[in-house]
């Protein structure tokens, strides 16, 4: 059984929590926080246009590899070598074989080419990207664009 003290305690609990919901409700049932839900709105879905990744699909040994580069948080475009569109802070997401693998952009000078120091990505061919693994010796995969 329950002490009264610690049932009126949590009843308390119980109260404050409710009330702050309701106050949480009517802030957002007010005419102005539906204009700035609609302004918050529409920034989010503009941010999430400016956020897609351009992605790829290729078959790399074989395997489906999907590569989508992000811009990353660069706020600053007047970096050199922003060839091929991104700038340092950028990073790509590779997938492939169960592995999902997030390479930093180098600052390599040239088309821009990722990596994490063991896995390397590049894709001055767009239709066969260069794709390796160094681990004691270098590994290359055979990558070509995806046709279906």
């Amino acid at each position: 059984m329950v002490p009264l003290s610690r049932l009126a305690a949590r009843m308390r609990a119980g109260l404050v929590l409710l009330q702050r919901l309701l106050l949480l409700l009517a802030l957002l049932l007010s005419p102005a926080a539906s204009a700035s839900a609609a302004t918050a709105s529409a920034a989010t879905a503009s941010a999430a246009a400016i956020a897609t990744p351009a992605t790829e699909v290729y078959r790399c040994d074989g395997d489906p590899l999907i590569a989508a580069v992000h811009q990353g948080a660069v706020d600053a475009p007047g970096i050199p070598n922003s060839q091929g569109g991104t700038v340092p802070g950028a990073f790509i997401v590779l997938r492939w074989r169960g592995l999902e693998l997030q390479l930093p952009r180098t600052n390599n000078a040239g088309p821009p080419s990722y990596t994490d120091g063991r896995w390397w990505w590049q894709a001055l061919d767009p239709d066969h990207p260069a794709f390796a693994e160094r681990r004691g010796g270098v590994t290359r995969f055979a990558c070509e664009r995806d046709a279906g």
